[in-house]
């Protein structure tokens, strides 16, 4: 069953169009995420899917029902912000329980959900202390909590973890994915964080102004992305990028390598002169510039590798992609026609 359909879906301000035919499906109990640098409209979008923004056209459906002129409480969605938005006159159970009160549910109704979120969270040891007496993590989860009491059809997430330490951003990230198999709901994040976006969707929506590039599983756009922008957009340190001449006469496209496809090799093709080295124990990431290019190889374990020191990187041919002048992938079959 189809949890949220996007068909044509436009959003102008004035002049300005940022967001451009956008055409989403997002099945049952599926999780995705809305990533792209700033500006790309990704927030836009999920204010549209909420009501909190009108879109110019096109049509929003959320379950089998077009919510275009719904207000965002008949919508059947509960949204997280980047800012926690608690009432600091309440306590974690009054900011969960406010909206089920508001609704005028019965009050069994709303203890069972409140000590069910609650459990889920955990949050029982918070529930009577105020948003000042909590940390921004604990913080976080009530804002959750608040969402899931009111058991909608569509979570929306907007940038929940950017307020959080790197710490607290790994513990919370792994408990939304945990709250996401628990309750097996829809959920859509929206993030500029690919480490987020790469460790908790089934799908990738990657956005650039206002368009969708593509939309895939994390591993099928790392690893078969459809053009340079997705190819260098996700995956840290960033794919490197090359002129085709680099290695072979002609060509006339854009090649690239990942930074953990680059080996230090006698004979490579690549000479280039170390500027930096960042020694993070597991691994090494050697920063190194070709005459104006810079480079960056992701080597595995520790390197005595100094600034100044000149190497020879090589790759295997298969872990190159190819892109034409306009960024589009060519694939091994018409890589010799571009030239």
């Amino acid at each position: 069953m189809t949890a949220l359909k996007l068909t044509n879906v436009n959003k102008s301000f004035g002049e300005v169009q940022v967001l451009k035919n956008i055409n989403l499906e997002v099945e049952e109990g599926e999780f995705v995420v809305f990533v792209g640098p700033s500006g790309c409209g990704k927030s836009t979008l999920l204010r549209v899917i909420a009501g909190l923004e009108d879109a110019t056209s096109g049509e929003v459906a959320i379950g089998e029902q077009v919510v275009n002129l719904m207000p965002p409480s008949k919508r059947g969605i509960a949204m997280v912000f980047q800012s926690y938005a608690l009432y600091p006159h309440l306590n974690v159970r009054g900011n969960m329980t406010l909206a089920l009160k508001q609704e005028k549910q019965p009050k069994s109704l709303i203890e069972e959900r409140v000590v069910k979120a609650s459990r889920m969270l955990n949050l029982e040891p918070y529930i009577d202390r105020y948003p000042s007496e909590l940390s921004g993590g604990q913080r976080q989860r009530v804002a959750i909590g608040r969402a899931i009491v009111r058991e909608p059809k569509l979570f929306l997430f907007d940038e929940p973890l950017s307020n959080l330490d790197a710490a607290l951003r790994m513990n919370t990230r792994i408990e939304i994915a945990n709250l996401h198999r628990q309750l097996g709901a829809s959920m859509i994040y929206v993030t500029h964080d690919q480490t987020e976006a790469m460790t908790l969707a089934d799908r990738i929506v990657v956005l650039r102004d206002g368009r969708v590039e593509q939309i895939g599983s994390p591993m099928e756009l790392y690893n078969d992305p459809s053009n340079q922008f997705v190819a260098g957009f996700l995956g840290s340190p960033s794919m490197n990028f090359f002129p085709s001449d680099f290695v072979h006469e002609g060509g006339g496209h854009t090649f690239g390598v990942r930074p953990e496809d680059l080996n230090l090799a006698e004979d490579g093709a690549l000479v280039a002169k170390v500027s930096h080295v960042e020694q993070l124990g597991a691994d090494t990431n050697v920063i190194a510039q070709i005459d104006d290019l810079q480079i960056t190889a992701r080597l595995f374990g520790q390197h005595s590798i100094e600034e100044g020191q000149e190497l020879r990187f090589g790759f295997k041919p298969e872990k190159a992609y190819h892109f034409d002048r306009d960024g589009l992938r060519l694939r091994q079959s018409n890589i010799q026609g571009s030239s």
